[in-house]
Order: structure tokens, then sequence, then C-alpha cells
């Protein structure tokens, strides 16, 4: 009889979640099932294979892992949720939360705290990295949210940051329109909003904030 905890990936970047699939295939009592590279591609497996738990990074095309998240849990509530992303901001991880993430762990994380996070998670316990500031933790656990904004990077919205991050990684608006699933218009939206938010006003200018952020590194 097969005991073993069934596991989705959904991550875009192939090497990575080839990456994760051996790891996780390593371990006895876990096996991969399925994989997605979007999110949409995402709530299609887990809605087919009804797995034990899903590890969801955030920025995905087609749909983000946070508008996934909210879907999946409608669709497979038992499903757990494991989010495995770059960002560490209030923001994304509220956001994940009330979406339904089960668990919040960041890509800097070790290869040991990747699977003890995994079993937290499978056996229903919430799992937040170490690497997440404890006055985000603190501040979600006592449901008291705060509303002060440190800095207007912070009044940004998730697709927002999304098209700044593709900006400053030199790609034009048909690319991050194609890459996105979106229209040119709505890129161009997003752009202009931006702008009129950061007070900035060329792409130049756009990737050296992006790049104070952390969102790329060059």
């Amino acid at each position: 009889m097969n005991n073993k905890k069934r596991i989705v990936i959904a991550e875009d970047h192939t090497i990575l979640r080839d990456g994760l699939k051996a790891l996780i295939s390593s371990e006895p009592n876990l096996e991969i099932v399925g994989e997605a590279s979007d999110g949409l591609e995402a709530i299609k497996v887990i809605n087919e294979l009804k797995p034990d738990l899903v590890l969801m990074d955030l920025s995905m095309p087609r749909m983000n892992g946070i508008d996934a998240i909210r879907d999946i849990k409608r669709m497979s509530p038992e499903t757990m949720v494991l989010v495995l992303t770059v960002h560490k901001t209030e923001e994304y991880v509220l956001e994940s939360l009330k979406a339904g993430a089960n668990g919040y762990l960041l890509k800097e994380s070790t290869h040991a705290e990747l699977i003890n996070a995994i079993f937290h998670v499978i056996e229903g316990k919430p799992y937040l990295s170490p690497g997440i500031s404890d006055k985000v933790i603190n501040g979600y656990l006592s449901g008291k949210e705060t509303h002060r904004v440190n800095s207007v990077f912070d009044t940004l919205t998730v697709r927002e940051k999304e098209v700044l991050k593709l900006v400053a990684e030199g790609y034009k608006n048909k690319e991050i329109a194609d890459y996105l699933f979106i229209s040119v218009k709505t890129v161009e939206k997003h752009r202009n909003n931006l702008m009129k938010k950061l007070d900035l006003h060329s792409a130049s200018a756009l990737t050296s904030f992006a790049i104070e952020k952390g969102l790329v590194t060059r």
C-alpha cells in the first residue's frame, strides 16, 4: 500500500522545478504526482489529482500564485498550500495567507528547511520561514494588520510589482503582455500607474528602483 504524500509543484522555471522534483522525490514518504508552469495550469492539475500538498510559486505567467491559491482552496480545500517564493515583504506574506496558504517559505531556505516545511504543512501545522520578520508574523497572527505605509513601494499591487520586475529585466510591453497573458493596453496602464505612484518617468528610472528594492539584481 502506498502511503506516500502526493505533491504538485507549481513553478515556472524548469530548472528550479526539476531540482525541487529531484530533492522531494528522494524523501521516502513523498512523491511528485504533477507539475505546473503557471497558475491556470496549477488549478487544472490540482483539480484532476487532488494532491496532499502543492508547492506554489507566486510570480508566474497567466495567473499569479495568490489568485491561484484562492481558486485551489475553493476547489480542493483539503489540499495544503506551501508558498515557495523570493518575496519577503509584508504584502506578499499577508495576501498569501489570506488567500488560504498554509505555509510560506523563502527560496533562499536550505533543502532541510524545505523538507521540514513540507511535513509541517502536510500535518496541518502552519509554517512561516524564519527569514520573514517577526513583526510580519506577529501582525498576522494577532489579526492586527498594520495600515501604515513604509514607502510608496508598499502601495503597489502584486501585478504592478510583476510588471515592474519585467520592465527592469528589459522586456518590452508586447513581451510583458505575452508573458503575463494580458493585453498590451493593460501593460501600458500598469506602467503608467507605476510611473505616477513612484514619480519615475522612464524605463531606466523604474529599473534602478526595482534593483534598489531587490526585485532584480544586476
